[in-house]
């Protein structure tokens, strides 16, 4: 399979995952056997005391290419470093470090871009830290145009993703802070000519969407020390039970229950009573998949795999899943720097009104928000003007230019 065509698989399931929010096997902390864990994923005994601090790094390849011309220009980097879960609890989580050898050329120090992945799995071989190496990590394309401006990209691989124990996949809270303790990392990290003063900005798309959003939603509070200047968000699932039962059935359907996983590690709750047999078996098995496994699961309704015979979207609806899935919407937190928000009005994955309604909620707390509404081909397709916008809105924050809201609008 083609890296362009992994990428487009990748993207269209990474929103499919986001459908039914709420599911997991017999207990949530069951974690299905994997292979053996490279052994620089695997956390000491004992955290350091600080978020963002660099438990250890080494050198990575960074394959864009067949014959990896990139790592002559980049210095590519492998961090574990620490983080804090929704739970409050210090956690190791891993990423990559990405910066330009040539010298920066703009004004200040070099900024760097924390730069949160769009769905790659649930298996912890699925890592961008791992898969860059095997150059098949479908962000490449996405942060290309970052590097060769100059900046620097951190990465991070979230919660339990490589590392050991259950991504938690969806978690708002645990995604946003580990993509801002992704950049204090790089910021550590000696030899990328980083530090304390560099200027920082935020960009996902799908579940990286998410991610990013919740990030510039926390930063103020959660990491105050950066010197946030925007963040580029596209197609954000920020309400999922909105975007869960116009998935339910569909090609991507299996993937929603990473989210349904993931959701259940996150919140230690044991979803087996509404799990028939095949269900958990299904749920077992998504464990070890990457998005690359996109079609196994394929036009599965949920109906099929629960206990009771009902979707799970009416599950939501009940406690503890309604409050579990409220808890991550996004939009309830005013940023405090500049968001660009881009998504296709003709998003056959993530709903376009989630994306608006979410910077709607923004622009009534506040918040200076532009919303850049494209109609590109589907949830994949949206990628595209995203990546192109990104460019000249970071240009403008570094240079210290304002953001035309067009808050008016909605």
């Amino acid at each position: 399979m083609s890296l362009v065509r992994r990428a487009t698989t990748a993207l269209v399931t990474l929103t499919a995952t986001l459908a039914v929010g709420g599911l997991s096997t017999s207990t949530a902390t069951a974690v299905v056997p994997e292979p053996p864990r490279p052994a620089f994923y695997e956390a000491p005994a004992v955290l350091p005391s600080t978020n963002g601090a660099v438990i250890r790094s080494e050198k990575v390849a960074f394959l864009l290419d067949p014959l990896d011309a990139t790592s002559l220009v980049r210095n590519a980097q492998r961090v574990l470093y620490r983080s804090t879960n929704r739970a409050g609890e210090p956690i190791a989580v891993s990423g990559t470090v990405l910066v330009p050898t040539s010298p920066w050329i703009g004004v200040g120090s070099r900024p760097v871009i924390g730069y949160a992945p769009g769905t790659q799995g649930m298996a912890d071989r699925c890592a961008p830290s791992r898969l860059f190496s095997e150059g098949i990590e479908y962000e490449g394309l996405g942060i290309e145009g970052l590097l060769q401006r100059g900046y620097a990209v951190a990465m991070p691989d979230y919660e339990g993703l490589g590392t050991a124990g259950i991504h938690t996949y969806m978690d708002r809270v645990s995604q946003g802070r580990a993509t801002l303790d992704v950049v204090r990392a790089a910021q550590r990290l000696s030899g990328t000519g980083l530090g304390p003063s560099s200027p920082v900005g935020l960009m996902g798309y799908s579940q990286g969407g998410g991610a990013a959003a919740s990030a510039v939603e926390l930063a103020s509070t959660y990491a105050p020390d950066l010197k946030v200047k925007g963040a580029v968000v596209g197609a954000v699932p920020a309400d999922l039970a909105k975007v869960a039962s116009s998935l339910d059935g569909g090609l991507y359907s299996a993937f929603a229950y990473f989210a349904l996983r993931g959701l259940s590690a996150s919140y230690d709750v044991d979803l087996s009573p509404y799990l028939n047999d095949r269900g958990r078996a299904v749920s077992d098995q998504v464990e070890t998949e990457c998005v690359f496994d996109l079609l196994d699961h394929a036009f599965v309704k949920s109906s099929t795999l629960s206990a009771s015979g009902r979707p799970m979207s009416e599950l939501m609806a009940v406690e503890p899943f309604r409050s579990i899935v409220e808890a991550q919407r996004i939009g309830t937190i005013k940023p405090t720097v500049p968001v660009l928000v881009t998504h296709s009005a003709i998003d056959d994955v993530i709903p376009y009104a989630v994306g608006k309604q979410m910077a709607r909620s923004w622009c009534g707390k506040g918040a200076n928000v532009r919303l850049s509404t494209n109609v590109a081909p589907g949830h994949v397709g949206g990628i595209v003007p995203q990546t192109v916008e990104a460019l000249p809105f970071f240009e403008a924050r570094f240079a210290g230019l304002p953001q035309l809201s067009n808050c008016w609008l909605l």
